[in-house]
């Protein structure tokens, strides 16, 4: 076959290691200080200017104006593209007012390789932004705005010097809020994986408080992340009805132990052959075949791509850290836990046909007719004494496998496996997942 023909095979190893040094994080990151900047956009009669004015260690580009014909936006866009590019800019980060207006708007910043990671959109009603447009006074000065009810300056000096913003009617005023309305779906559309919306009737110290949190936020991660479960549990816990929930639901690798190992000795290969007379006797297959099984098995393209549930192995402290110094490190442990006595009413009392293969429970799960259970047969490996030897090695080894997996959840077996399920369910994400933030600034803000 042709090397070059080959499938990609990604050796395990890499993804554990690309998710415990947060590789993908790091990349992203990287992508993100390459190509985007930050920006803040507003429409009339919002107090954008305050609000930009207190981000102070961020380059604020104002870029007040009506909607302009393409040819002039294309203009503004390259220069807006020219000054963030600046190494201010690109070490502090940038707040940019009074564009995008439009969808159209926006995609050319986009094109041009301007976009924010936090979009901010304050939404007020118009009847309270054509009140704070009529009370507009502007520093000529400093080019500061203020508002006679709402932003009024402390110094007397700035208060004589304040002139009124240029008239504009309230006719006109409608017509630039009716245009907003009809953009800014468009917008919301086009910045909806970091948009949020925030009341700006209301304090501005409030507003700002909240714009700031939002934009100080940290982004969590969106790595891939291959799930790896390990279920331990006594006999009678539940630990095969679990896994193969989760494998159904989520569609990832049903990996038993045991019947790994029955599989592999019906196959006509070397290593069958090997484990066969330890099967076919009853005796334990040593832990160098099993190990050597197991891993070949983990490292098929299904695990290493879908993800694994494992359960029936390790059993003991030595296996679980082979099982670690091969690489194959669980991302998600559970201890699923239960009395003795609830487990040897649990498997003592349970029994097969071997007509259908389906199983039966004398109290739980009762034959459907006479019929079914006149031939239903009940294993030997099920008396009670197996199964106190079991649950004595159990426990035996149960402590020193809980010190060796800290962080491993442990749920209560002894409910109704879809409870038990809903609990495995909900750990199964991680609890604090990667974050990453970027330092440089990327916001944009569109007001309303």
């Amino acid at each position: 076959m042709d090397e070059t023909a080959k499938p990609l095979r990604i050796p395990p190893e890499m993804a554990i290691y690309a998710e415990k040094h947060e590789i993908f994080d790091l990349v992203q990151v990287n992508i993100f200080s390459i190509s985007f900047d930050n920006n803040i956009a507003k429409v009339p009669t919002s107090f954008t200017h305050h609000l930009t004015s207190l981000v102070s260690d961020l380059f604020v580009l104002s870029c007040q104006r009506p909607v302009m014909p393409k040819q002039i936006c294309d203009l503004w866009i390259k220069l807006i593209q020219q000054r963030l590019s600046k190494i201010d800019c690109v070490r502090r980060g940038w707040v940019l007012e009074g564009i995008p207006q439009t969808r159209e708007e926006a995609l050319s910043l986009q094109e041009a390789g301007v976009a924010p990671n936090h979009v901010v959109l304050l939404e007020a009603p118009d009847a309270v932004l054509i009140e704070r447009s009529q009370g507009k006074r502007i520093d000529p000065v400093t080019g500061d705005v203020y508002h006679v009810t709402f932003i009024w300056p402390e110094d007397k000096e700035v208060v004589q010097r304040l002139e009124r913003q240029k008239a504009v009617s309230e006719e006109q005023l409608v017509a630039q809020l009716m245009q907003h309305h009809r953009e800014v779906h468009a917008l919301r559309k086009t910045y909806r994986n970091c948009l949020k919306g925030i009341d700006a009737d209301q304090p501005h110290v409030d507003v700002f408080d909240q714009v700031l949190t939002y934009i100080l936020s940290r982004h969590c991660s969106v790595a891939p992340h291959t799930p790896r479960v390990l279920l331990f549990g006594p006999p009678g816990s539940g630990k095969s009805l679990q896994a193969k929930l989760i494998s159904q639901k989520y569609n990832i690798v049903n990996l038993c132990c045991g019947e790994l190992l029955e599989a592999v000795s019906a196959d006509a290969t070397n290593m069958g052959e090997l484990i066969k007379p330890y099967l076919e006797s009853g005796q334990q297959v040593p832990d160098s075949m099993v190990l050597q099984i197991l891993t070949e098995r983990l490292s098929r393209l299904d695990c290493t791509t879908r993800g694994w549930v494992l359960h029936g192995f390790p059993r003991d402290l030595e296996q679980a850290e082979k099982l670690q110094e091969s690489n194959f490190i669980p991302s998600r442990v559970f201890f699923l836990e239960m009395t003795d006595d609830v487990a040897i009413e649990r498997v003592t009392l349970r029994s097969i046909d071997p007509v259908t293969g389906e199983r039966y429970h004398s109290l739980y799960k009762p034959a459907p007719s006479p019929e079914v259970q006149t031939r239903l047969q009940f294993n030997p490996k099920d008396s009670e004494a197996q199964l106190l030897q079991q649950l004595k090695e159990y426990w035996a080894n149960d402590s020193s496998l809980q010190d060796l997996y800290p962080e491993a959840v442990h749920i209560n077996a002894d409910q109704d496996p879809h409870t038990v399920f809903e609990s495995l369910e909900s750990r199964l994400t991680p609890t604090h997942p990667h974050d990453f933030y970027i330092n440089t600034s990327r916001v944009k803000i569109l007001f309303s």
